[in-house]
């Protein structure tokens, strides 16, 4: 087997590698972020590295990805484990499951946490398909990952950049929450659809209209740009609306400063029953910890005063629909997020913990997306769609 140490070079989807004693590990924010906005939730978040993938090109049959996983657990909560992903010339053909690595267990009651460490991981793959081919190694987006080397029974080369850059910004629905493997995360699939080259920045509850997130945004290369705002905003309680309204005209502000024209898509929240009519904040419902599946409720007072400029889902979309028509900005899109997951959709394919969904619905958003992003919303001019 060829051996090939991992470096940034067969590397797509992250902002930078940091390098470690055992490898690289892929980060999604650049270090200057990492470093003033130390907030745990956002460094436990970013260094998953949803969307980022190993691509190489290769004649080989067989090939292996060597990683050492950390992961966070809590016990009574039922998560299941991270996996890599096998894409071929854009087809998914195989998923592998970690094992092993590093744990955190965090007591949810008492929030005490311990380090349970483990080894490294191998992701075997067998009969790739005969020839050369481009090889996609989706790494997990709900672990992060040192990586330490790649085997194969060929050489392997790095893939040079091609075809439309499509960058992302969302909640955990966009980083993947509920999905069970990294290719099957509904930005993956509307990546895999359109023939466009992903760079996820969904962050599970970090989509919060901070000025950082649109900076790092207008600093990085594009060819179309998504926004997806308003859930975390909701279950955070972390807005009134005279404070949401001005926040998100200056995150639109500050990415035009660096893509003026380049096609921009603001996107409101799919729907949630939890949040559509009730403010937040919300939690894991103390109930569920140790039935096997979490179940968030509202945390707050679900029937309170909206007239004081409480944030519910519904409110959010008029607000994000108001502000796209006033803006005077012809490459500006709305995209109500009902359209990729909708009422019906939750009797038909009900969120598993009243906030995230899953795979099936994952899959059912991604390809809607492809449809009403880039064919209907007048971005297929970039030739995607």
């Amino acid at each position: 087997m060829t051996i090939t140490p991992m470096t940034q070079a067969f590397i797509r989807g992250a902002e930078e590698c940091e390098a470690t004693r055992r490898g690289i590990r892929p980060h999604r924010l650049p270090k200057r972020v990492r470093d003033v906005f130390a907030d745990q939730q956002l460094q436990a978040m970013e260094v998953q590295p949803s969307g980022v993938r190993v691509v190489v090109r290769t004649s080989a049959r067989q090939i292996q990805l060597v990683t050492h996983p950390h992961r966070i657990a809590y016990p009574g909560v039922t998560r299941p484990r991270g996996a890599v992903d096998l894409v071929v010339d854009g087809e998914l053909l195989a998923t592998d499951r970690l094992t092993g690595g590093d744990a955190i267990e965090i007591d949810l009651a008492t929030g005490a946490s311990e380090l349970v460490p483990g080894s490294p991981h191998v992701s075997r793959f067998e009969n790739l398909p005969v020839g050369d081919k481009t090889v996609e190694l989706w790494l997990p987006h709900n672990e992060s990952v040192e990586l330490i080397e790649l085997r194969s029974d060929a050489p392997v080369a790095p893939v040079a950049q091609r075809g439309p850059i499509w960058l992302h910004h969302g909640s955990s629905i966009s980083h993947g929450s509920n999905a069970t493997s990294p290719a099957r995360v509904w930005p993956a699939v509307a990546a895999r659809e359109a023939g466009v080259d992903l760079r996820n920045l969904g962050f599970g509850g970090s989509a919060l209209v901070d000025p950082f997130m649109a900076r790092v945004i207008r600093d990085a290369p594009a060819d179309v740009i998504s926004v997806k705002l308003g859930i975390n905003v909701v279950n955070h309680d972390a807005m009134r609306l005279r404070a949401f309204v001005p926040a998100v005209h200056g995150f639109l502000d500050t990415i035009r400063d660096g893509h003026p024209d380049t096609p921009l898509l603001l996107v409101s929240p799919i729907f949630c029953g939890l949040h559509e009519d009730a403010p937040g904040p919300c939690m894991i419902d103390p109930a569920s910890i140790g039935t096997g599946q979490a179940q968030f409720v509202v945390a707050g007072d679900g029937d309170a005063d909206t007239s004081q400029g409480r944030l519910t889902l519904t409110i959010i979309r008029a607000a994000l629909a108001d502000i796209v028509e006033k803006r005077d900005d012809p490459a500006l899109h709305y995209l109500d997020g009902t359209a990729l997951y909708g009422a019906q959709d939750a009797v038909d394919l009900p969120l598993p913990d009243a906030l995230h969904p899953d795979t099936a619905s994952h899959e059912l958003i991604g390809q809607r997306f492809a449809t009403h992003a880039f064919a209907r919303m007048g971005l297929s001019g970039l030739g995607v769609g």
